[in-house]
């Protein structure tokens, strides 16, 4: 890891200032610009993606990718076939996989996701394009509504559409 600090007057390793700002490899502690990671337009990613921070993709990824606990955009010239998986989603580009937001999943307008999506919240905003299913509040089911099993008599069912046998 190196320490990209803004000093321009911190000596490298040589002895020589550095006209880039650039020091020695920090040993041990994490630099954080409190920005984002870029995934440019012109890279081609194949495989496993892993951010301990944001990300915004601009380019190509194929496989799958996870930033817990931060944002995850896909830009207007992203082009993902991968499953994603981050505190935050916006897709702005293309993704065909699934998509998996722990608070929130947004599709912009030119947003063009073909995969299913499993988030508390999702936006689709006028003009998104979206082809899948949506899951909402996973964690809650529609059976914690309907009777307990000892509340149903003689294996009747629970609702009928024969009105002469309600009675």
């Amino acid at each position: 890891m190196f320490d990209f600090t803004k000093d321009a007057d911190k000596k490298s390793s040589t002895g020589k200032k550095s006209s880039l700002g650039f020091g020695e490899p920090s040993k041990g502690k994490m630099i954080s610009s409190g920005g984002a990671a870029v995934i440019g337009p012109t890279v081609t990613i194949e495989g496993k993606v892993v951010s301990g921070e944001d990300l915004i993709v601009e380019g190509s990824v194929s496989g799958s990718i996870s930033a817990k606990g931060h944002e995850i955009t896909v830009g207007t010239a992203g082009k993902l076939k991968a499953d994603i998986s981050a505190k935050v989603v916006r897709v702005e580009g293309s993704v065909q996989g699934d998509i998996s937001g722990v608070e929130k999943v947004i599709i912009s307008k030119t947003g063009n996701v073909l995969g299913n999506i499993d988030a508390p919240r999702v936006t689709l905003e006028d003009g998104a394009k979206f082809k899948g299913s949506i899951e909402m509040d996973p964690g809650e089911t529609a059976t914690s509504e309907l009777p307990a099993k000892a509340a149903i008599k003689d294996n009747a069912p629970l609702f009928s559409a024969d009105k002469s046998k309600a009675s």
